[in-house]
């Protein structure tokens, strides 16, 4: 019978058990590429103009308290022109 985990390591089944050194990996940050591909495309002047209209429209909305207008129709114009940008260039990042 081949043992594992505490027993195979010389240790008790009482004791707590850790990884050989030689499983641990050292911490590595990772990134989501879509994450900084949306950062990157906010920034292009089609969605900065976008994103101002869509800004305009809920500090409209935000001052009338009565008002049945909602942002819809901006917030999808920015959506749109964001991932229109991110469309085009995600899959450059992914290997």
């Amino acid at each position: 019978m081949q043992l594992s985990g505490p027993e195979a390591e010389g240790g008790s089944v009482g004791s707590e058990w850790r990884p050989p050194l030689s499983l641990t990996l050292p911490f590595v940050s990772l990134e989501d590429p879509l994450t900084t591909v949306r950062e990157h495309c906010e920034q292009i002047e089609k969605c900065v103009k976008a994103r101002e209209r869509l800004e305009m429209c809920t500090d409209r909305v935000s001052s009338h308290p009565d008002t049945e207008e909602d942002c819809t129709e901006e917030l999808l114009d920015f959506l749109h022109a964001r991932d229109h940008c991110v469309a085009h260039t995600l899959f450059e990042s992914v290997k």
